[in-house]
């Protein structure tokens, strides 16, 4: 990547074409000359023209919006500008060709305007993380969470933690330094202790929330479990509303894992069909049994699945995976106990699928304790977090001289600058941007 020099970058930021519009978009010190150059004159700040796009021979590209955003106060925090034209493959082809061949100017990279506005300091790194994850949101609750955090609430929340630290050590060291005079009470870190208990409470709080972002950022992973023909591709059929699986009468013919997601309130569900679960010497099938098992131990949620007109033993599910047990089948007339079942369904009756849907959205919600707000979204995050909490239950040691507690306080400040991004981030950097879309 060549993010390092002052070109004034050029890229088509409103996706693909063809389309009604499409936007290009211009960063960078050559922004006014392209504007002169492309459309005769530099628009008024924030309000859009309307303007014959031509090249430098004169020729006529297009005609449409062109507006200019003067640095500071733009996304990048240097001069930009757009141009608004018809969202024709040979147009935008044509413009953006004549563009890059001004001196100075060229195509940029992904993640390249978002690079510009963290490296101008309009955006930190948890903000530039929460527009990435803006960018690839499927359903509403990540699109709250990563507005939450691309508007910076994180930003705000952890800063307001460091602060906190900063304040206590602060205390710690007036009393170091300067015990002596008289305008310090003696002790005075002794105020400081309870403060740093709550916020090591804040901070294991916030570290039990890694589940939640990640079932928010990554999906539900709910697995449907049971022996040969328990109803299993049934029901994944039905809970999808569409043919995803194939249904026989014969056993085993679900081979391999199947998926498909399913949007709950907001949540993504990833939805897995396995194998049914037997003993067998059929190769294909065994392996098919070996991978059902693999995907059992590390769901969320596993829906195990019994006909209840057969005689099948019921299987040895993990303990740690949280299971629905259902009995299947009860439209063919059901000759078993429904002990120990919470329903027995009809995988073709919708008002059996509602509930079911019901039940997994529950089980969901169970994982939030602590309600939906702000929650690590990445491992980074809660790595940074859990080194923060670490340090801080250190510092609470009564043991410890003075010095080493403020120490151990430093270290807690230290990683929440950069669970921010105002320290060591460069590593960080190109892995993040390059989650960006080419003109974002």
């Amino acid at each position: 990547m060549r993010f390092q020099d002052n070109d004034t970058i050029i890229a088509l930021s409103s996706g693909a074409l063809p389309a009604g519009i499409a936007v290009i978009r211009f960063s960078g010190l050559r922004t006014r000359h392209l504007l002169e150059s492309f459309c005769g004159s530099v628009p008024e700040p924030r309000y859009a023209a309307f303007r014959s796009i031509r090249n430098r021979n004169g020729l006529l590209l297009d005609q449409g919006l062109a507006l200019f955003f003067p640095g500071p106060h733009s996304f990048t925090g240097e001069d930009s500008g757009e141009f608004h034209v018809h969202g024709s493959r040979a147009v935008v082809a044509s413009l953006l060709a004549e563009m890059a061949s001004i001196a100075g100017c060229r195509l940029a990279e992904a993640g390249e305007f978002s690079r510009r506005a963290f490296e101008n300091g309009k955006l930190d790194l948890l903000e530039i993380e929460g527009l990435a994850d803006l960018l690839a949101s499927e359903t509403e609750m990540q699109r709250r969470q990563a507005i939450a955090q691309a508007e910076g609430g994180a930003t705000r929340l952890y800063a307001s933690w460091r602060e906190k630290l900063v304040h206590c050590r602060a205390m710690i060291e007036a009393e170091l330094d300067f015990a002596d005079e008289d305008d310090i009470p003696g002790s005075v870190s002794q105020r400081i202790w309870p403060e740093l208990r709550d916020l090591l409470g804040l901070l294991r709080r916030a570290v039990a929330g890694e589940k939640q972002g990640e079932i928010i950022r990554d999906g539900y992973h709910v697995v449907i479990a049971g022996a040969p023909n328990a109803g299993k591709s049934s029901l994944m059929n039905g809970l999808a509303g569409r043919e995803v699986a194939i249904v026989t009468h014969y056993a085993g013919t679900t081979r391999d894992i199947l998926q498909v997601d399913l949007d709950l309130e907001g949540y993504v569900v990833r939805l897995y069909d396995t194998a049914g679960i037997r003993s067998t010497d059929e190769v294909v099938e065994k392996e098919g049994i070996r991978r059902a098992l693999i995907k059992v131990q590390e769901a969320d949620l596993v829906l195990y699945l019994h006909d209840m007109t057969s005689d099948h033993d019921e299987l040895d599910l993990p303990a740690s995976v949280p299971v629905i047990k259902i009995g299947t089948k009860c439209d063919l007339g059901s000759r078993k106990d429904l002990s120990g079942f919470e329903r027995s369904i009809c995988t073709t009756d919708q008002t059996d699928l509602d509930w079911l849907k019901h039940r997994i959205l529950e089980s969901i919600r169970s994982r939030f304790e602590f309600g939906e707000g702000i929650v690590p979204s990445r491992l980074r995050h809660v790595e940074q977090l859990k080194t923060a909490a670490e340090f801080v239950e250190a510092s609470l040691v009564e043991d410890l001289g003075l010095e080493v507690r403020a120490d151990f306080l430093r270290s807690a400040s230290d990683a929440l600058e950069r669970l921010i991004g105002r320290v060591d981030t460069e590593t960080l950097l190109g892995k993040i941007f390059s989650e960006f879309c080419v003109g974002k």
